[in-house]
Order: C-alpha cells, then structure tokens, then sequence
C-alpha cells in the first residue's frame, strides 16, 4: 500500500498548555496513550530549542520507490542545503520495512536527548508506534536520521476499510528534549489515490 496523501492540521492549542512553557508531559505518558489525541499537548511556544523539520522521505526498502516526500524550500541558516541528497546510503534490508529519513535544523541551545514517539491509528485502533532516538544535537545545526520503519502485515479487510475512508488514518508525532515535550504534530493519511468515494 503506497501513501497517496497527507494533510496536516492547523494548530490548536491544548486548553491547559497555553503559557508557552516546556510542557509536563512525559514520554511515559504518550506511550499509555491509546487513542489519537483530540487536539495539541503543547503550544509552538514550547520548541525553545527552534528545531525545524526541514525534509521528510518514506521509501520502500523492497522495491526503493518513493512513497512521500516534503520539503520546506532552501532558507538562509547559515548551513548549505542545496536539496540534494548528499548519496551517503549505506545498503540496507531489502525485507526490513519502510525507510525514513528525516532533516531538521537547531536552533542557538544544544538539544540532549532528542526523542520522537509517533503513533499510528485508524479510527480507534493503533496501528503502531515508532520510538526514535534522535540523540545530542549542537547549536546552529542541520541534520539528518535515518530509521527504519516496520510496519505491522494489517489483515486485507482492514486494508479496504483504510483505503475506503480517506484521512481516517492518523499520526500523533511527539518530539521530547531531555524527556520534556517541545514538539507535536497532527496528521491525517489517504490511500484512496485521490479518487472520491
């Protein structure tokens, strides 16, 4: 099954975490979570550390097929990034999953344990969650991770009803730095291939 689309929602404040401050949620926390969440567990304010997600690419590890990818376009952070990639791929798994790689800046502090829990639902059920170290990160920083992503064999019946009702699938992504949340994305999956139902 291939993503065909991805939309992310616009930001919607969690009624208690409106001071802009690091939140207190934990990665604990996230982990016991079984259900998407209803809307945002920390304000924008709370990324102090200025991370940016610069570029996300799924490829399939079988067939090497781009499967998505975004980026944000080239800006002026005093790193060079042209848009390419840099061919440094070592050989992978051809069974393992789905790899993903992902770029993102820092800002003017060190980041200590960079931490990202992504959950994966449809409807009420998960589907998975990925737990990804990210590690130390200095100042002034571009980087990149790559992660492997195994996703569970989903019975063929429950397939259909994903492709069957587009954006019913969705992600919590969690970003910790020294196990505070700074960081949470929303978003929502079709594999319908643009068709109507």
């Amino acid at each position: 099954m291939s993503l065909v689309g991805k939309k992310c929602e616009s930001i919607s404040l969690h009624e208690t975490n409106r001071s802009g401050a690091m939140c207190d949620i934990t990665p604990e926390e996230v982990l016991k979570l079984e259900n998407i969440t209803e809307s945002y567990l920390c304000s924008p304010e709370a990324n102090v550390y200025d991370i940016d997600f610069t570029r996300f690419k799924i490829r399939d590890l079988e067939t090497g097929t781009i499967l998505f990818e975004i980026a944000k376009p080239p800006t002026d952070f005093g790193v060079e990034n042209d848009g390419t990639d840099d061919g440094s791929e070592e050989p992978l798994d051809p069974n393992a999953g789905r790899f993903v790689r992902v770029e993102f800046t820092v800002g003017s502090r060190p980041v200590n344990h960079f931490r990202m829990i992504e959950k994966h639902f449809f409807r009420d059920t998960l589907l998975k969650t990925f737990d990804f170290e990210f590690g130390f990160c200095i100042p002034f920083s571009r980087n990149t991770c790559e992660h492997i992503y195994e996703f569970p064999t989903l019975p063929p019946d429950l397939v259909e009803e994903m492709i069957a009702a587009p954006f019913e699938t969705c992600s919590d992504s969690f970003y910790f730095v020294d196990n505070r949340l700074v960081m949470h994305n929303k978003a929502d999956y079709a594999y319908n291939g643009g068709i109507n139902n």
